[in-house]
């Protein structure tokens, strides 16, 4: 007898595949999404209550990679507002194991209060520094037990040198089969009408993720973009961000 959800899985992978090879699709995509950052689209959006300050795409992504890997432990780059980290920490909850390590240069105390009084706090280890400071990452790798299975986000500073300083200090401690995901390598894609003019000035093509994605994957043979699951990041600011670890 077939089974349903075996064809289903094909059936997805399939049209994955198929629309990454989409470029219309993937230009009309790029188009509607430096539209809708004119209107600050990102920051329109909250989870459970707080800013998450990313595209509903990349919101959907990330929890298929949660739910295919059961990761023990999420490490983020980035704190901002907090609503990532309330997302991930409601995704660890409904694991029922583990927890999130947030890190940023400067949590704001307005922003730290507000994570810290969520009901979602108890899975979430806070650490305050540069995200590429030894000794921040020190703190890191002392809230991963032993034998834990470890994903890293990272959507921090996004200029090409720190993203490939990240991923040098974070690509170590991502296990076997977890993901490596780097946000916003759609700047990559980008030419310099189409860059938001906040960040234009340092975001340009050749300083910003993807091009420190491109650098790292030359440089270290752990990793590869996941095809699967960046071929259907239409509507995404991390299309080519998502990579899987393919050996400890």
């Amino acid at each position: 007898m077939t089974d349903d959800r075996s064809v289903f899985e094909a059936n997805r992978r399939a049209k994955s595949l198929s629309l990454g090879q989409d470029a219309d699709a993937f230009a009309r995509s790029v188009d509607a999404i430096v539209a809708a950052d004119r209107h600050d689209y990102p920051y329109l959006w909250t989870w459970w209550g707080l800013p998450i300050i990313q595209l509903p795409a990349d919101v959907m992504a990330t929890q298929e990679a949660v739910f295919a890997t059961q990761p023990e432990i999420i490490i983020e780059t980035g704190v901002a507002r907090g609503g990532s980290m309330i997302f991930l920490a409601s995704l660890i909850a409904l694991l029922g194991h583990g927890k999130v390590v947030g890190v940023d240069i400067d949590i704001r105390p307005h922003n730290r209060q507000l994570i810290e009084r969520h009901p979602m706090a108890k899975h979430i280890s806070l650490i305050e520094g540069s995200s590429t400071d030894p000794a921040t990452v020190e703190s890191v790798r002392q809230e991963i037990p032993p034998g834990a299975r470890v994903m890293a986000i990272l959507d921090s500073d996004h200029s090409h040198d720190h993203v490939l300083a990240e991923l040098r200090a974070y690509g170590p401690l991502v296990t076997a089969g977890q993901y490596l995901i780097v946000a916003d390598t759609l700047l990559g894609r980008l030419d310099e009408r189409q860059t938001p003019t906040r960040r234009s000035q340092v975001w340009l093509k050749g300083n910003e993720p993807l091009a420190a994605v491109n650098s790292y994957l030359a440089e270290c043979d752990r990793f590869a973009p996941d095809p699967e699951l960046n071929g259907k990041l239409i509507l995404s600011s991390s299309v080519g961000g998502y990579l899987r670890c393919k050996s400890d």
